[in-house]
This record gives C-alpha cells, structure tokens and sequence, in this order.
C-alpha cells in the first residue's frame, strides 16, 4: 500500500535517486549527497523535537509504496522563513509621475528588494514520478503538508506562503534571470536558485541593493514577471483553489509568483478533523468515503483510503490502521481531497 509519512534517514539513498531525476526546474531539488543529507537530518529533528515554536527546519514528507519500498515522490513544509538569514523577495511597487512643465505623465513599475526576518512558513519542493501521477497521488502529497500543519499549529507561523515557479524558455534559459541577477551574479540560473536553498549570503553580497526599474529591462523579461511557468500551472491552480491568493511580490531569480494564504484560512486546514477511531474492521460494509487519514506515528504518517465517516468518529481497515498505528480509541485526523 501507499503511505505519505515523513521522511527517515534511511530513505536518503531512495531520496536521492528521486531528486536526481527532477527536472532541473525544481531547483529546490538539486542538492547533492551531502547537502540532501544535511535536509533529511533537519527534518528527522524537527518531527522528534518536544518545543512547540516555529523555527527554520523543514518538514519533509516522501510518498512510498510499503510492500516494495519505492519511494516516488517527496514535499517539503519550511517552518519559517527569514531566522538568521533573511528571506529575500522582490516587492512589485508602482507609482505615477508628471511634469508640468512637459505636459507628461508617466506610470512607473519597478522592483524592491524585500529582506524578511520574521516570515511566514513555506511550502515547495513538491515532486512525483511522471508513471505515478493521476489517481489523486499529487494532491495527496500536496494535501498531506495541511494535514501536518493542522496536528502541529504551533511549529507553524500564521501566514503560509508559495513560491512558484517562474517563465522559461524551452531551452531552459530564463529571461528575468538573464536580465537582472545574472548580470550582477555570473553563474547560471539553476545553480543559484538551488544555492539559495543552502544559504542566502551571497545574495546580500552580490545583487543590487537599489530598485529595478521594469522600464529599463527588455520585453521578454518584463512579461515574465510574476507569472507562473506553464508545468506549475496545475499547482497554482490547485493551491488557488484551497484559497491562496496573488501578493505584490516575486521570486529575485526568475520573477515567479508568490502566493500566500492565512494558514488558519487555508481551506484544506480548516477541512481537517480531529476524530476518534470507532472500530478497526477487515473490510468495510456500506457506503464509505475517500479520505486523507493521518496520525503521528513516526512524527507523522497519512494514507488516502476509504472510511465511513460520521461527526466525531470514523470506522476504518485493519490495513490501513496498521501503518498509522491506530487502534479503537484512537485520535487520528481525516482530510477530505477537495472543497466541497
């Protein structure tokens, strides 16, 4: 059967054949060994750690199959962005200007570097095997990180943010980047947005302190400026319909969209629910729904099964009460896929 569980360090050798299979535009992916290493340690911390505060680590989650020990997918929970190091955005900021003396006016766009120290929570790094998509599995492991979020609110801060994808070439090549960070920073594109995953230093030392005005870049790289690269669209469209909305800021490399929601007004948040488990059965008899049902076994364990569900308590298989280590009179959490 298939899980959505957190990530354990002995799934790092899976973990790493899967993120060297990601396509070299989820840069939140492309870490070595050693750097995947030091992500899944952070993590296996942050679910076993007792305090209840939002810090940095990432919460990641892996999507595997338990009978063969696959693991084909993996998504990420950030807990807080900013902390000793900065979190770094470009501000969308516009204004209007005349001349009397002229007779002109002339309506100005430009770009603001934002240096957040106190940020929201993040959520990305999402990727899952091209073979395995569809039957609900990419908004499970999209969905699972809400559930998280819901049993742990505390580890969270009030805001959740998404950072998406910017507009490419189909050559890989990226407009904005080529007309702004990659004229102060003289590496390429994928190598940078991944670097800043690890450490955000060399964006204070290397790119321009002063505004970016959108008058002086070419058309290319203006047109791309929040808008979402087309593979991201699905997601935007997804985390959109879960009440994510459009802010006035952009990613500093490829001037993609971010997207931000109160994290208690997250509709997959509030669809959460604490219930009690009735009865463990073999099978179930009777009409029964398809749910995200999650508990904290191994800091935390889902599965997307059927149940038969009513106010405050839920009937469930000995199948799947076993990876989630529930039994009759547990408390386990149910998240139906969609808003009503």
């Amino acid at each position: 059967m298939w899980v959505v569980r957190a990530v354990r360090i002995d799934d790092l050798d899976s973990l790493h054949q899967l993120v060297e299979s990601a396509t070299r535009g989820l840069t939140s992916l492309q870490l070595d060994r050693s750097r995947l290493l030091d992500r899944v340690e952070q993590s296996t911390f942050a679910f076993s750690r007792i305090g209840p505060s939002p810090r940095g680590e990432p919460y990641v989650l892996v999507l595997v199959n338990t009978e063969t020990g696959e693991l084909v997918g993996t998504s990420t929970i950030y807990a807080k962005t900013g902390g000793y190091q900065p979190f770094y955005a470009y501000k969308i900021v516009e204004s209007d200007h005349q001349s009397e003396l002229l007779g002109v006016r002339h309506h100005r766009v430009r770009l603001d570097l934002q240096r957040i120290h106190d940020g929201p929570t993040e959520i990305g790094s999402l990727f899952l095997r091209g073979k395995y998509r569809g039957e609900g599995r990419g908004r499970w492991l999209s969905l699972a990180r809400f559930a998280l979020i819901s049993m742990l609110p505390h580890r969270f801060a009030d805001r959740v943010i998404a950072e998406m994808r910017g507009k490419a070439n189909a050559d890989g090549s990226v407009p904005f980047f080529e007309a702004v960070a990659g004229r102060f920073i003289p590496t390429d594109f994928a190598t940078v947005d991944a670097m800043s995953t690890i450490s955000k230093q060399f964006i204070e030392e290397m790119m321009p302190k002063h505004p970016i005005y959108l008058d002086l870049l070419a058309r290319d790289a203006r047109r791309g400026i929040g808008h979402v690269h087309e593979e991201s669209a699905p997601a935007l469209a997804m985390l959109q319909s879960e009440g994510f909305g459009e802010t006035d800021m952009v990613d500093i490399f490829d001037a993609g969209p971010m997207i931000s929601c109160q994290t208690m007004s997250i509709h997959a948040v509030k669809r959460c629910r604490e219930v009690t488990v009735e009865s463990v059965v073999e099978s179930l008899d009777g009409p029964a729904d398809k749910m995200i049902l999650a508990s904290s076994a191994g800091g935390f364990t889902s599965v997307l099964t059927d149940v038969q569900l009513d106010a405050s308590t839920v009937v469930v298989t000995r199948a799947d009460a076993q990876p989630l280590a529930i039994e009759s009179g547990s408390v386990c959490t149910v998240l139906a896929l969609r808003p009503e």
